[in-house]
């Protein structure tokens, strides 16, 4: 039982950031596809936004548990949701350098040649454009995280939806 409440807690923390991600992941695509779309190319990748959302929504629950993560606990909101992307981004490039090399040691042996062939194979304006979104993304997701901690879960449920906040009468 205690296993089952472990996993349930796991997965509602992971789902907010997974959730935000997918969203943002599939206007990617979408964005991609029309593009695409224009040169006669046709595309999809619904599978690889849903896993992506959860990988980074996975990278964003272990940064959170990083010491060095609360960097400006008394500074302005704009150098909390800064930081916190900044080492959101991080992590996210290694998790997808890893992604990467991975399979090219298996197929080459030693990393050295395993990276050699990443840095020949990856198409960099791809690299480069997928970077950007995640940057903004990343600032985006850390930005309301942040307003909803210092403003509060059910005054920003409040503020957005209407109703009435927790304890307090119509």
């Amino acid at each position: 039982m205690k296993l089952f409440t472990a996993i349930k807690h796991d997965f509602l923390e992971l789902l907010p950031p997974a959730v935000f991600f997918f969203v943002a992941f599939i206007l990617i695509l979408i964005t991609k596809r029309l593009i695409l779309s224009e040169y006669g190319i046709s595309w999809t990748g619904f599978g690889s936004a849903f896993v992506g959302a959860f990988l980074i929504g996975k990278v964003v629950l272990l940064v959170d548990k990083l010491p060095f993560v609360n960097r400006f606990p008394d500074r302005q909101l704009i150098y909390k949701a800064s930081w916190k992307c900044l080492i959101y981004l991080l992590a996210a490039v290694l998790v997808q350098y890893l992604e990467s090399i991975v399979p090219l040691l298996r197929k080459h042996g030693g990393l050295m040649e395993a990276h050699r062939h990443l840095l020949a194979e990856t198409v960099w304006p791809h690299f480069l454009l997928i970077q950007i979104w995640l940057v903004v993304l990343f600032f985006i997701y850390c930005s309301m995280r942040e307003l909803v901690r210092a403003i509060g879960k059910d005054k920003v449920i409040t503020m957005f939806f209407g109703g009435h906040e927790k304890g307090q009468r119509i």
